[in-house]
């Protein structure tokens, strides 16, 4: 059984959460701080965490970067800051999501199972950028000298997708239903950063990509 861990100060909204996942059938964790959330995960490990931003004591970005040094679990981001400068924030953080408030149900668990059946990426053989290994059975990127390139999850299967298509051109909407797995209410927002997050760990120039390109008004290619 899936365990689904929610960190939200706001009573009413932590019992709607927990309510709402039990009623799927996951196990639920919860806690109103992100001191006391950190201190359950650590215990009981879950598949799933669903973060507040605004927490008393440590903030949401805080505990989505102490679970992120850690752990590979899905992390989504459950705030009433809609800016996306605060879901960048969020997403940098090492969030793989961001919801905002007042959220739907229907599409909270949809998101919530997408990312807890989300497999590493469809098989492929190993493949090479530059003087980057990308091994997908093993889920690890590295240099040529040796040295490892920590990519999340998230943009593993990112990295990976892109590689599958074999420099086709993905719109954000792809992107969306194969590394997400969703699309109709989806945010093109968690490509884009993801996205300029993967530039920063795989491009010799990210200002001026090599491999992961930008096609205007299209989507993103891979070129190897």
């Amino acid at each position: 059984m899936a365990r689904i861990l929610i960190i939200e100060d706001d009573d009413r909204i932590r019992a709607s959460l927990r309510l709402m996942c039990e009623g799927e059938g996951f196990d639920v964790d919860e806690a109103e701080t992100a001191e006391r959330g950190l201190e359950i995960f650590a215990k009981t490990p879950a598949h799933v965490v669903l973060v507040d931003l605004m927490l008393p004591g440590i903030s949401g970005l805080e505990a989505c970067r102490n679970l992120r040094s850690t752990s590979k679990v899905p992390i989504i981001i459950v705030s009433a800051r809609d800016d996306t400068s605060d879901i960048v924030a969020g997403l940098d953080a090492g969030a793989d999501d961001y919801v905002t408030k007042p959220f739907v149900p229907a599409e909270m668990v949809a998101r919530i199972r997408a990312h807890i059946r989300r497999n590493p990426s469809r098989q492929m053989a190993r493949f090479t950028l530059g003087d980057l290994v990308i091994v997908p059975d093993e889920g690890t990127v590295h240099r040529g000298d040796g040295s490892a390139v920590h990519l999340t999850a998230t943009e593993f299967r990112l990295l990976t997708e892109l590689a599958i298509a074999g420099g086709k051109i993905l719109t954000r909407e792809d992107v969306l239903e194969r590394v997400w797995g969703y699309d109709y209410f989806g945010d093109g927002r968690l490509v884009d950063v993801h996205i300029r997050r993967l530039r920063t760990k795989i491009e010799p120039d990210p200002a001026n990509p090599t491999f992961l390109q930008t096609v205007r008004g299209a989507g993103y290619k891979l070129v190897s």
